[in-house]
């Protein structure tokens, strides 16, 4: 028998419904993802623990099903590794919402000009928003990309500020906008601002189309409408988390549930937005919930067709409250790592692309995940916040030639890519500058010396 290796996070310690305990076999599972069959929960759940007959981790099985991930990555696209040029214009810091997985975020409190203390956050205006991205289109991104925390004074429209404003409900979380130090605008105006020189706008997640309904009887489906108009072309799938309620009951229960979590992912597609899909995974969840959470996904994508991506976020829990609460003790190791994206491969057979996430991983292992299943090594985030504000290390931004050369170095092409991944131009590693192409404004201009 191979050496195991357990997890590093305390996950038995939760009462939860959902165990990793199947009847299926690991190597029934492995035969099953290996022809492309359909995987079942019992199927995914065999593979993430390299079987539930043995305790830990089992290298060897392990390495199979990365073979297996490696073999179906390279049958479904290839041998490209894509990234788009992109920005990160996160407008605010100011949320409530109380998510202990998160130090992104800044008690809203704070920013009211009662306040009058130092809290290390910030918020900006639409004017300042449209100044950040206008100047990064010169530069030549092709997207901007902004998930914001859930700012009191922050309403969908005008008309949806004089129903909050008029409301006598206590639950809206909403306190005007001459309360606070500065005023955000509201979700319109943002996406309006960043709507400059034809940049993709890639905004506006479940979480936070919930926050521009509050107090209202709109759908989801007017909300986005609305957004739409304004300039958004397509919706991150973030505050995914684990779309299994147990489990957000204990790391973000003020967030919204998996259902409707669904419901707004369902309704983006239906305005025709673009959408992408997360997992946040390695805290107090166990492989059940990752698997459910997988099978969830993969039936959205067949009701919708609009996933153009899965992104596995590993759990940086530095400086995070269940960091600070004894609940974790760390994050998933590197074997869980590679397992989650090698796993999202063969159980998502319906969405293309898998990306690998350098901001979590590290450029190393990063890479790495690029022969464990992944296609896509993200973006070139000229500005990132949430990882690095959690503890995490690697949330820099990175050229094209970096990008080229890395990936050129593990024997792949690399692919400037466009946000829906329809247009794309292969970067010649050996040319002397390189910048991107893609953009409204790109010109082949690098977006940062080359080193």
């Amino acid at each position: 028998m191979s050496d195991a290796v357990t997890p590093s996070v305390p996950r038995g310690e939760f009462d939860f419904q959902h165990r990793p305990e199947t009847d299926q076999s690991f190597e029934n599972a492995l035969a099953k993802a290996r022809a492309g069959d359909r995987l079942t929960v019992a199927d995914g759940i065999e593979l993430l623990t390299t079987g539930t007959d043995r305790p830990g981790i089992d290298r060897e099985r392990k390495e199979r099903v990365l073979e297996a991930a490696d073999r179906r990555r390279a049958e479904v696209v290839g041998e490209e590794v894509t990234f788009v040029a992109n920005l990160n214009n996160n407008v605010t810091t100011a949320c409530n919402t109380g998510c202990l997985f998160c130090n992104f975020k800044d008690r809203s409190e704070q920013f009211r000009t009662s306040n009058g203390a130092d809290h290390g956050g910030f918020t900006k205006t639409p004017a300042e928003s449209r100044e950040i991205v206008a100047d990064a289109v010169e530069r030549g991104i092709y997207e901007v990309t902004s998930v914001s925390g859930l700012h009191p004074a922050f309403a969908l429209d005008e008309e949806h500020r004089e129903i909050l404003e008029t409301s006598e409900r206590g639950d809206l979380n909403y306190r005007p906008p001459a309360e606070y130090e500065t005023d955000p605008g509201n979700y319109v105006e943002q996406i309006a601002a960043m709507n400059v020189g034809g940049v993709h706008v890639h905004s506006m997640t479940p979480e936070e189309a919930y926050h521009a309904r509050r107090g209202t009887d709109w759908s989801y489906e007017e909300v986005f409408r609305r957004l739409k108009a304004a300039g958004l072309d397509s919706v991150p799938g973030t505050a995914a988390e684990i779309l299994v309620d147990e489990v957000r009951e204990v790391i973000c229960p003020g967030k919204i549930g998996t259902d409707e979590w669904l419901e707004a992912m369902e309704a983006a597609a239906t305005v025709g937005l673009d959408t992408t899909a997360t997992i946040m995974y390695g805290h107090v969840e166990n492989e059940a919930h990752r698997a459910l959470h997988l099978d969830r996904v993969r039936d959205l994508q067949d009701r919708t067709g609009a996933i153009t991506e899965f992104v596995p976020l590993s759990f940086v829990h530095e400086e995070t409250p269940l960091a600070e609460r004894g609940m974790v003790t760390g994050g998933a190791t590197t074997h869980e790592d590679e397992l989650m994206i090698a796993v999202s491969r063969l159980y998502l057979d319906n969405i293309e692309h898998v990306q690998s996430s350098w901001v979590k991983y590290g450029d190393a292992q990063g890479l790495k995940m690029l022969t464990c299943g992944a296609d896509d090594f993200m973006g070139t985030i000229l500005s990132e916040e949430i990882t690095k504000r959690a503890g995490g290390g690697f949330g820099e931004c990175r050229s094209i030639r970096e990008y080229a050369d890395m990936i050129a170095a593990i024997g792949r092409i690399p692919v400037e890519r466009s946000t829906d991944y329809e247009h794309r131009r292969r970067v010649d590693p050996g040319a002397d500058t390189l910048g991107p192409r893609l953009g409204p404004r790109a010109d082949g201009t690098p977006l940062l010396r080359d080193h």
